[in-house]
């Protein structure tokens, strides 16, 4: 009688699968980063009009509010509806600086940082105990609050606005590409924190906040922490807006721009910090592209991101949760 055939040895996991999807993942997004950078830098010299070099200044500085949205609405999951609050607080900050104390623009920075910090502790720490629909109503109103605020107040020449704000530097080719420079390390900036222990809270606050509070996350210390993480984003990306017009007024912070950061971070992935940067540059570029289309374009504007939506519905690039902030 023989004996039976021993039975097969269990076959060993692949450790390295998962642990090589995901530095993949991330090697693409790295490599499409310099891709894009190498696209911003070489983009003067091809596109050399003083309009075209404008309009890229725009769509950088809108890539920067749209990275410190994804922080609030991305990361942690709060819909925010006034975030050009923010925007508004930094660029009012270093106007007023720098017209009536006549300080360079570059020294209002650690002003506006101060005071975007306030404003987000102000607004985020009545707010962010609220939920859902009533948190994003709520932001809403606080967005109008300052807009309305900056038309009715002398020291930010009401309805006029401020004129005269001094730019960072004499040349707009060298403007842009300070532009650039900031955006870039804001961007890293803004993907470093989603990889961190914080980014790692602020998904936990996303994915369930109950479970994540249940398992020790403080989760209104970290939602704050998020909150004023997009104020400063948003207050620096002001700065920028300021110096590259030399004037701003109340009109430049309607509810639709902030409606515009938000489609951005939708139609780019919501948590995907090389989608958000996709996202700002078709919502800022697209209506340019579709100029000539005169009184249509916003129309087409408009079908154009439906039919993106309906085809993508997780966004251009969208977030992989092995790849945290990416």
């Amino acid at each position: 009688m023989t004996a039976p055939a021993p039975a097969p040895a269990p076959a060993r996991p692949r450790r390295g699968t998962a642990l090589g999807r995901a530095t993949s993942r991330l090697f693409d997004s790295r490599w499409a980063g310099l891709a894009g950078l190498a696209i911003a830098v070489l983009a003067p010299f091809v596109i050399a009009t003083p309009y075209a070099l404008s309009v890229m200044t725009s769509a950088a500085i809108f890539v920067m509010l749209a990275s410190g949205l994804n922080i609030v609405v991305g990361f942690c999951g709060l819909l925010d509806l006034g975030y050009v609050a923010f925007f508004a607080v930094g660029a009012y900050t270093s106007g007023v600086l720098s017209t009536r104390l006549g300080l360079p623009l570059v020294a209002t920075v650690p002003a506006v940082i101060a005071v975007t910090v306030v404003a987000g502790i102000v607004i985020g720490a009545p707010t962010l105990r609220l939920r859902s629909d009533y948190l994003a109503i709520v932001t809403l109103g606080f967005g109008e609050i300052i807009r309305i605020t900056a038309n009715n107040l002398d020291v930010t020449g009401g309805p006029s606005g401020i004129y005269g704000i001094p730019g960072l530097t004499g040349s707009p080719v060298v403007f842009y590409y300070l532009v650039v420079v900031v955006v870039s390390v804001a961007v890293i900036g803004a993907s470093r924190l989603g990889r961190s222990r914080l980014g790692r809270a602020w998904r936990f606050v996303r994915e369930d906040e109950d479970a994540a509070e249940a398992m020790g996350v403080h989760t209104y210390r970290v939602k704050l922490a998020a909150y004023i993480a997009g104020a400063v984003w948003g207050g620096l990306a002001g700065v920028l807006f300021a110096a590259q017009l030399s004037a701003i007024s109340p009109g430049s912070f309607t509810f639709l721009q902030s409606a515009l950061v938000l489609m951005a971070v939708v139609l780019g992935g919501m948590g995907s910090t090389p989608g958000v940067v996709i996202g700002a540059i078709v919502i800022s570029l697209l209506p340019e592209v579709l100029r000539d289309l005169a009184d249509y374009r916003f129309f087409a504007f408009g079908v154009l991101l439906i039919l993106v939506m309906l085809v993508r519905p997780q966004g251009l690039w969208p977030h992989r949760s092995r790849e945290a902030g990416s």
